[in-house]
This record gives structure tokens, sequence and C-alpha cells, in this order.
């Protein structure tokens, strides 16, 4: 069959040296043509290299490899990389699109590879025929896939610029036209409102007790009744007394 060309994307380097380097044992007529770190890069050499096939990590920076492939739809033949639990796994299996199980086995890659040389024979990618079933993959993924909430906020100061782990933060609190982010060894300000942040974060970890405040559980220090019936919430290694208000009161008569 004719020469095949590709590219890989994953945003762990090993990964991607491990899975050129089995490609190269089981396949070693395949070119790969480059190799992208995160779904802009993937994107890109999609667009300007124009490979055969793409092998796509589903969860990357910036965009998923789900989403990747929702984007050059139709423009070469998706291979997915996932460390996806058996029910995703089935629904690739059942629409006949190719994946490859983390981590990736020569035996396992030569299965897929021999899947798609079936497929494919002595022509030149069809992706069109394809394209179909591969959406209807996505759509079952996007089902079953677990919501990814946010692991680290980018703040800004002058020139510096830090990411703050959310599991450091004590509490957010809405000033003005800003966010401030309060941790125990500093503060921050951001222009996120805190609405937006509340459909980023794990709702198990951080609760809204207020329209301009929301708390990390884990750090709250006790919950008291102020004079006029209301909680006010007490932060560890923060002075501030927080208040709740009546909407989210409910919260804390539960625990």
């Amino acid at each position: 069959m004719n020469r095949l060309k590709a590219i890989i994307a994953d945003d762990e380097e090993a990964l991607r040296a491990h899975l050129k380097t089995r490609l190269a044992q089981v396949w070693p007529d395949m070119e790969i043509l480059g190799e992208a770190r995160n779904g802009i890069e993937a994107l890109g050499l999609i667009q300007s290299l124009k490979p055969d096939l793409a092998f796509l990590d589903i969860r990357m920076p910036g965009i998923s490899g789900m989403e990747v492939a929702r984007k050059t739809h139709g423009a070469c033949y998706p291979v997915f990389v996932t460390a996806y639990d058996e029910y995703a796994v089935e629904a690739f299996e059942t629409e006949a699109v190719d994946y490859l199980l983390k981590p990736v086995t020569a035996t396992r890659l030569e299965k897929t590879l021999k899947k798609i040389q079936q497929r494919l024979g002595s022509r030149r990618v069809e992706p069109n025929a394809l394209s179909t079933k591969v959406q209807r993959v996505l759509e079952r993924l996007d089902q079953t896939r677990p919501k990814e909430y946010l692991q680290w906020i980018r703040t800004q100061h002058r020139e510096s610029i830090h990411l703050v782990p959310v599991d450091e933060v004590l509490f957010f609190n809405a000033q003005d036209k800003y966010t401030r982010i309060i941790t125990t060894e500093a503060e921050f300000l951001i222009k996120k409102p805190i609405k937006e942040l509340e459909t980023e974060l794990d709702p198990k970890k951080f609760w809204r007790i207020h329209r301009s405040t929301m708390v990390n559980i884990a750090a709250v220090d006790k919950v008291s009744p102020s004079l006029t019936g209301k909680y006010l919430v007490k932060m560890r290694h923060s002075e501030e007394m927080l208040p709740v208000s009546r909407n989210y009161a409910h919260l804390f008569k539960k625990m």
C-alpha cells in the first residue's frame, strides 16, 4: 500500500516517544510528519501537513483530541490514544473507530494497524466515508467522560505570571470588576467572575456561600451563627469572617 503519513499528539513527551518507537517497529514504512504537545498544535499540524493519520490523545491541554477530530472533520483518519474505561473502549469497537489503550503495547498496536490496513487497502485515506462513525463515537464519549474541573488558575501581576493550584485556595471573593483569590501565603486578583469560576470548579470541593464568595470546604475552620441569625464562616489561616447568605444557609444546616 502507499506510504502513509501521520502525526502524533500527546501532552507527555515520553508517551509520544514511546508511541513513535512502537510505530517504527510495527509499521516502519509509516512516516511521522510531526508531533504535537497539545490540541492546538495538533490542529495546526493536521491543517498544514495534511497527514493521512492522526494519533490523538483524548485529554490534552488547549483542546481535547476529540475536539481536534471534530474541527478537522474529514481531513484525516483519527486514531485515539485513550486511558478511558472499558465502556468508552467498547464505544470505539462498536462503531469500528480505531483506538489505542494506554499503555500502548506492540501487540495492541499491530492489531490497530491491521485494522487500518484492511480499511484502507491499497488506497489512500478516504476520511469522508468514516466521518459519520467518528462523529457518533465522539458524541458517545462526551456522554461517558467525567467532567474535568479546573486544577490551576493563571494570575498575572505586572510582568510575572503565577499558576495557583486550586487546592491551595482558601476562598474567592468578588470585588468590583475583579475576583480576589486568597491562599495561605498570598492574595491574587483575576478578572474572571465568581459565576464563571463556579462552573469550572469541583462543586464537591468549592461551595458558593454568597453571591460574592466561594469557599474551599476543606479549608473551613468553623461556621458560627451571627447576632442576626445568619452564619459566618472562618477559614483556616485567615481572620476574615465570611457571611453566608440566606440562599446558601441550607448547605451548613446539613453538616
